[in-house]
C-alpha cells in the first residue's frame, strides 16, 4: 500500500471510530461501484449521513491548506450520484428520514498523530 493510500485508510479508521463513539451507526465503509466510492455511510438518529474523509500531513506542499477544501463541486456531484445508487440498493433496509453530506478533514503531523480534526456537517 502506498503512503497516500495508507494515510487515507488511517484517516477513515479514525473517523469511523470517533463517529461510533458519538453513537453513530456505521452502515458501510468504502462502498464501491464502477462510478466511484463512498468513504463512510452512517446513521445518526433518523439521518443518513454520507461522510467524505480527506487527510493530509502538516507541511504538505500540494493540495489545499485544509483537507476539507479538497471536496469541490465535481466531487460533490459524484458523491450525490453514488449516494442515490446506494439508497436504491440498500435504502429500504435502513430507516431514515433525511440525507446529509458531511466532510471530515484530518491533519496528521510527521509522526502520524492527529493534530487537527475538522467535521463539516451538512457540507453540501
Amino acid at each position: 500500500m502506498d503512503a497516500r493510500r495508507a494515510t487515507g485508510q488511517s484517516a477513515e479508521d479514525i473517523c469511523a471510530e470517533r463517529l461510533r463513539e458519538r453513537g453513530w451507526r456505521i452502515l458501510a465503509r468504502n462502498w464501491r461501484i464502477r462510478a466511484g466510492e463512498l468513504d463512510l455511510i452512517a446513521l445518526t438518529g433518523p439521518v443518513l449521513v454520507v461522510v467524505e474523509v480527506k487527510a493530509h500531513h502538516l507541511g504538505a506542499r500540494r493540495g489545499p491548506t485544509s483537507p476539507v477544501l479538497a471536496v469541490g463541486p465535481n466531487k460533490q456531484r459524484r458523491i450525490r450520484r453514488l449516494t442515490s445508487a446506494w439508497i436504491a440498493g440498500h435504502g429500504r433496509r435502513v430507516g431514515f428520514r433525511d440525507v446529509r453530506f458531511d466532510v471530515v478533514g484530518i491533519t496528521f503531523d510527521q509522526e502520524g498523530l492527529v493534530v487537527a480534526w475538522d467535521h463539516l456537517e451538512d457540507a453540501f
